[in-house]
């Protein structure tokens, strides 16, 4: 079910002229949360980590399956620690770019691929 979503989700978005049209319910602050929480709880920080970790690798494998890293020119990190590289990067763009924080999470992380993973 959770795929489902991002399915819907990240078509929802693509289908735009390159910003997302509808209203999506998760928007980046609501993913900066866990992200940044997991990292700074010693307790709770594993589960909201993976949260985080968990929305990024299906927007990620959904990126990659439906071509959009090639149209955009990203060249996402190796499978192994992609989430982890990705989390960092969505944090720093997030922080830099602040005042966007109520547009939608999957328009964020696009923007965060394009910003820290152009290819050269």
């Amino acid at each position: 079910m959770r795929k489902s979503i991002f399915v819907i989700a990240f078509s929802v978005f693509l289908i735009g002229t390159g910003t997302a049209k509808a209203e999506l319910d998760y928007s980046i602050a609501d993913l900066l949360l866990p992200c940044k929480e997991g990292a700074n709880d010693a307790r709770n920080g594993s589960v909201l980590e993976m949260e985080c970790e968990q929305y990024i690798a299906g927007f990620t494998d959904l990126y990659h399956v439906l071509g959009q890293d090639k149209k955009d020119k990203v060249c996402l990190p190796p499978p192994g620690n992609r989430d982890d590289e990705v989390r960092w990067a969505f944090m720093e763009w997030a922080f830099a770019n602040y005042g966007e924080r109520e547009k939608p999470a999957v328009e964020g992380l696009r923007r965060t691929l394009k910003a820290h993973f152009t290819c050269s």
